[in-house]
């Protein structure tokens, strides 16, 4: 089985597309898209995947299986995080410059509304039921809870912040995971040693997880829902969460300035955006700036400190910020996406802004 890796390279303005067959890593497609791309790219069953461009206030619609850009949708000031809607008739995004997240309609490709939220909201999540998504509020140190009930009798304008989950002032919440079972939500904070854990059945947050410093970026969890896997940019570590006992049990170094993480299912590989470019650490081999650092945890104790794992680092474009994993043997054709995909190889596509 092959899958892909999207690096979303910040000061590129690309998508690097890394396929993976086997223990293989080959580049193969580097996607222009908009100025300050941000973000995971994230996708629909059926191949569709999006990013926002934060310098040109525009989303990008990548065709995946023909590793083409086929539009620009526009949004509001400086979208960072989205969110696609189960069902997959509408997109999320958090627009840091307007204090807004759009509502887009993925069959026109058209913004519908802006739904007013705190001061620069970063990334999201969205339940797996689709009731609601959870919103990272950096300027404001909370967490938005919209209520996206309205989206399943096409009521966008319904969609409102309907709780403000506060974790506190000056801790600049930059984005947030739901955990494998949908119970909990971890937030991944810029500016305190700790990683809030929020009950989603109250909307409360549970416990405060120390981890070695601040500066954390993205979460992620392994294959079990054993542990959580949290970037910490400013010490160039992975901090691993117990989930049970919810405490660290070991870090993980990695390449400089780990931002994005994402966890390939098929062989608990873990890959890790190294977004710095000044880097010496002897525990961390043959590291190049502007790579993805890949982390194999297949047989690594992660309770102890003591099991080593093994690295890889693929070079991919400048800043890299965000990585996503795309399994092409799991996309749901349907007419629809047949037809997307026969424009796109004969250059019919609509014409990016």
């Amino acid at each position: 089985m092959a899958v892909e890796i999207y690096s979303t390279d910040t000061d590129a303005g690309q998508i690097t597309v890394i396929r993976k067959e086997g223990s293989r890593h080959t580049v193969v497609k580097e996607i222009a898209v908009g100025n300050a791309p941000r973000g995971a790219v994230k996708f629909t069953r059926d191949g569709r995947g999006f990013v926002s461009n934060t310098s040109t206030n525009t989303v990008s619609e990548l065709d995946a299986l023909t590793r083409r850009e086929v539009a620009r949708i526009t949004v509001g000031f400086g979208p960072r995080g989205l969110g696609i809607v189960p069902g997959e008739r509408y997109l999320l995004v958090s627009n840091s410059g307007s204090n807004t997240v759009s509502v887009v309609d993925l069959e026109s490709r058209q913004e519908l509304c802006q739904v007013a939220v705190g001061r620069d909201p970063r990334h999201m999540a969205v339940t797996a039921d689709g009731q609601f998504a959870y919103v990272s509020i950096w300027g404001s140190g909370y967490i938005a809870k919209l209520d996206l009930a309205g989206l399943a009798t096409g009521r966008p304008d319904l969609v409102r912040e309907v709780a403000r989950i506060r974790v506190g002032e000056n801790t600049h919440p930059y984005s947030v995971n739901i955990d494998r079972s949908g119970s909990r939500l971890f937030v991944a904070c810029n500016s305190v040693a700790e990683v809030p854990v929020i009950d989603l059945s109250t909307d409360r947050v549970i416990a405060r997880v120390p981890v070695p410093i601040d500066g954390a970026r993205a979460v992620a969890f392994t294959p079990d829902n054993a542990y959580a896997l949290v970037t910490l940019e400013r010490k160039s570590r992975i901090a691993v969460i117990d989930m049970e006992r919810l405490e660290v049990t070991r870090t993980i170094p990695v390449g400089p300035g780990p931002r994005g993480i994402a966890v390939d299912e098929t062989d608990n590989t873990v890959y890790c955006s190294a977004f710095s470019r000044i880097f010496d650490d002897p525990e961390v081999p043959d590291v190049v700036a502007h790579s993805l650092s890949v982390v194999h945890l297949e047989g690594v104790d992660l309770a102890s400190e003591d099991s080593k794992p093994r690295y890889e680092h693929l070079p991919v474009g400048h800043g890299p910020c965000s990585v996503a994993i795309f399994n092409p043997d799991r996309v749901a054709f349907d007419s629809d996406r047949l037809e997307r995909a026969a424009a796109s190889l004969t250059g019919n596509q609509p014409t990016p802004a």
